[in-house]
């Protein structure tokens, strides 16, 4: 059986477990103060344009996004984001558990523009009520969206006239930054968001995420928070080697490029066959819209998410492909769509 399940069921690339391996075997400095890290970090501030930012290593997303939110926060406030965000539905309530309230509110295919965090702030008046305080969205986001360069320039002009802070959770920001439509550069995010993280876990490294903080306010003892929540790792290299050789040589546009690649091959084959989709999603995340009899057959040979039901026939199931989805796999599941889809009776086969 092969799973499109999610980008992260492989272990990593080859080029950073030979990174990995040749570290190893040296002595370095503990808690992100080696060479490789330090490295890493310039490397990163440089691709962003930012040489003033901090950047920190940690070890996954919901640790990346709980430390974060929670050190921006004084404890009254709260954090804005769309019902389908991760801290929203997809993190078992660690920024609630920081005491920080998350207001969801509904989003267009998974993004959020001013008009909805305006409707907070209306709504949201004195003491009495949290204060809603950071904006929280995803690039890409949970349904496999992009925000263009337009939405980000409104997004932070609206963030910075109110004084709310904009943070960008990047768990998938590579297949983001290359899909075919997107105009966003690692160096717009250096210049319109406060703080924004570059996944690392779902695009090629073991794991690891790269957390860089922009606005200056927000710098200040973020290590001690860190090292409070459990997130500062003593062979803090491990991560440092993974992002040093990602953003080596374009690897980490690389890996994330293949992945979307893979991706459309699978949407365009899906669209041929008359089937809608949730959302359009430009990444590699791919959500259609298909029969139950279908996805009841399809289940047999392949790995996926169920993910929301339409009616009483038909179901979207999430498809995910990762860096190192081979072609074949991805001609062979098309294949056996075609197959599969010629022994049920159509069914809400025309979305």
């Amino acid at each position: 059986m092969y799973s499109f399940r999610n980008d992260y069921s492989e272990g990593a690339h080859e080029k950073l477990l030979q990174a990995l391996a040749r570290a190893s075997v040296e002595q370095n400095a503990g808690y992100g103060y080696d060479r490789h890290s330090l490295a890493a970090a310039e490397m990163i501030c440089h691709a962003a344009a930012r040489p003033d930012a901090d950047v920190h290593f940690l070890s996954g997303g919901t640790q990346t996004n709980m430390t974060a939110i929670s050190a921006f926060l004084r404890p009254y406030e709260a954090a804005i984001a769309a019902e389908t965000g991760h801290i929203n539905v997809r993190e078992t309530g660690a920024i609630e558990a920081t005491g920080h309230k998350v207001i969801a509110v509904p989003g267009k295919d998974g993004k959020l523009a001013p008009p909805q965090i305006q409707a907070v702030l209306n709504s949201h008046l004195n003491e009495h009520m949290v204060k809603p305080k950071l904006v929280y969205v995803s690039n890409s986001t949970e349904l496999g969206t992009i925000y263009s360069k337009a939405e980000m320039e409104a997004l932070s002009k609206y963030c910075r006239k109110r004084d709310l802070i904009l943070y960008l959770d990047g768990a998938r920001l590579g297949a983001a930054l290359t899909a075919p439509e997107n105009d966003l550069t690692l160096e717009d995010l250096g210049r319109l968001t406060d703080a924004f993280f570059i996944g690392g876990t779902k695009n090629g490294a073991l794991f690891g995420e790269a957390l860089v903080i922009c606005k200056h306010a927000l710098k200040q003892d973020f290590r001690y928070l860190v090292k409070q929540n459990g997130a500062m790792l003593a062979k803090g290299m491990a991560v440092g080697v993974q992002f040093e050789e990602l953003f080596r040589d374009r690897l980490y546009y690389d890996l994330a490029a293949h992945a979307n690649q893979m991706a459309e091959l699978l949407k365009d084959a899906i669209t041929a066959e008359g089937f809608g989709f949730l959302a359009p999603s430009a990444t590699n995340q791919v959500f259609p819209i298909l029969p139950n009899s279908l996805i009841k057959k399809l289940s047999r040979d392949y790995g996926f998410e169920p993910w929301f039901k339409v009616d009483e026939n038909t179901s979207a199931i999430r498809l995910v492909t990762s860096w190192a989805t081979p072609e074949k796999e991805v001609k062979n599941f098309i294949e056996d769509f075609k197959n599969c889809l010629k022994q049920v009776d159509g069914q809400g086969k025309k979305i």
